[in-house]
């Protein structure tokens, strides 16, 4: 149900105490007043701290800095008459009892009486007392049809205008943002260029960069890797591939639901967490980095309450890619002991959401040990997909040499021999092989001379890989995969193979 809807439905109801938390206000007391004429012509009254009710000559000043002369005003209004009374920033007073008491009583008293307050409030903050009274009625960030109209409404204002591709995209990556962020962000390109253009697409995702400082949950994590940087996993990369138009307006109409996201398990430097940056950089998606240890909070229930802030975050900014790095660490203790039930709580939140949400929220949680996974995160409607990554083979092992060379010696790559590299380095994880090559270039380094074959594989000799220090653990999550638990992001020949040869 819209806003409209349901606020008019509240006021036919005479729910006596409204409370819509959100930052806009200027948009939500329009979309009151708007409502408030729709039932009846209601007349409404603005009061805020400073100068108390705004609107009607006769009543402009009351409450001036006192909230409790503020309540006391709705006394001298006649009780037959239609009303609706804003009140701005109120959550600051609700701990106070003289205000608590005069709402409870109003709350009472206007349940026969056309008349409604609405308390407008950046944050939501009910003290136990009240949450009886008061209604909560959440007011959404603008759509993306309403950020269109207001983008066509700007080109207008100066004789421009975009084809539709453009202006979808330029719409889409708007959406997370209010509409008075969007105006001052759209103002600022028009400022800089005189014009919109579609790079201004970067702009606004500053300005999304600046809601995300605002912040201490949630990272906002620029990148610049690709899809090409990634060597191998064929299988996962024409996953994302398919849906790299799943977040447009193109979709929706086509009846795609929005993607929800994908769980990487496996092996310690396969390229997971690459993964996770190649997406939203290919989709053009502003990347949000998750660190679940922030959402734990001393205090009783403030982790419960940043797991929420968090969710609501990530909503207002999508469509994004959350990125959750080892989720597998940040749940171990799901089954709550040892912390009074808090990370099961804060686990029990977040999967519920996971399962329910509907916002374009691209999850992608990456893990280790899929042992310390509790099972419900591995149920399906949690992900689209979980992906097994393992140990690259031989043919994956010489594309990641070929990204990597390519990059740090692009005039020199055809004097390295990519298919000994790629032979003589088995058991070798995608970070190890990068490790192998900065050592390599230390010697040549040392020597005053370019980096060679030869040194690479020096430094390979003496690299000893995960896949032979952990090897209980790693032959563990390579039997999980082949018993068919998970999809293989990998191609190239079939696993059993591959594990016995890492294996030997």
């Amino acid at each position: 149900m819209a806003f409209s809807e349901e606020f008019e439905l509240l006021l036919r109801a005479r729910y006596p105490l409204i409370y819509i938390p959100t930052a806009e206000e200027e948009r939500v007391e329009a979309a009151i007043a708007q409502s408030a004429k729709k039932q009846g012509n209601r007349a409404v009254y603005i009061w805020d701290f400073v100068d108390g009710y705004q609107g009607n000559p006769n009543d402009t000043g009351v409450g001036k800095r006192n909230p409790l002369q503020a309540l006391e005003f709705l006394d001298k209004l006649p009780a037959s008459s239609p009303a609706v009374i804003i009140l701005r920033d109120f959550h600051r007073f609700l701990e106070d009892i003289s205000v608590a008491r005069k709402l409870r009583n109003l709350g009472r008293l206007l349940k026969a009486q056309p008349k409604n307050i609405v308390i407008i409030s950046p944050q939501l903050t009910i003290p136990s007392d009240l949450s009886e009274v008061l209604t909560v009625l959440e007011f959404p960030l603008p759509n993306f049809g309403e950020i269109k109209v207001e983008i066509e409404r700007l080109l207008g204002a100066t004789g421009q205008s975009l084809n539709v591709k453009i202006l979808d995209e330029l719409a889409r990556s708007c959406q997370g943002l209010s509409l008075e962020r969007i105006r001052r962000v759209l103002a600022k390109a028009i400022a800089t260029r005189g014009e919109l253009q579609p790079d201004d697409v970067e702009l606004v995702l500053e300005e999304k960069r600046q809601t995300i400082r605002q912040t201490q949950i949630l990272d906002f994590y620029p990148t610049s890797a690709q899809i090409s940087d990634i060597g191998g996993l064929d299988n996962l990369k024409d996953w994302l591939l398919r849906r790299g138009g799943a977040f447009s307006e193109r979709a929706r109409q086509y009846g795609l639901p929005h993607p929800r996201g994908l769980l990487l398990v496996g092996i310690q430097g396969t390229g997971k967490s690459l993964t996770a940056k190649a997406i939203a950089h290919h989709w053009h998606l502003p990347l949000l980095r998750l660190d679940v240890g922030r959402l734990f909070a001393g205090l009783v229930g403030e982790s419960e309450s940043r797991t929420r802030q968090m969710i609501q975050l990530a909503e207002a900014l999508a469509p994004c890619v959350l990125w959750i790095d080892e989720i597998d660490k940040a749940f171990a203790g799901a089954d709550g002991k040892g912390d009074a039930g808090t990370t099961s709580r804060v686990f029990g939140t977040f999967i519920s959401w996971l399962a329910e949400k509907r916002s374009p929220v691209f999850v992608v949680a990456t893990a280790n040990n899929i042992q310390a996974l509790p099972p419900e995160m591995l149920r399906k409607g949690r992900f689209d997909e979980i992906f097994f990554v393992g140990l690259p083979s031989q043919e994956e092992r010489r594309a990641i040499f070929a990204v990597h060379l390519s990059r740090l010696r692009p005039h020199n790559l055809s004097s390295y021999d990519l298919d000994r590299l790629a032979y003589e380095t088995p058991d070798f994880s995608g970070a190890e092989i990068e490790q192998t090559l900065i050592e390599a270039m230390h010697i040549g380094f040392s020597q005053n001379r370019d980096f060679t074959t030869d040194d690479i594989l020096e430094s390979a000799s003496q690299i000893v890989p995960l896949a032979r220090t952990a090897q209980e653990q790693i032959q563990f999550l390579q039997n999980w995969a082949a018993a068919g638990k998970a999809r293989l992001a990998s191609r190239q020949g079939s696993l059993s193979d591959r594990i016995q040869r890492q294996f030997q």
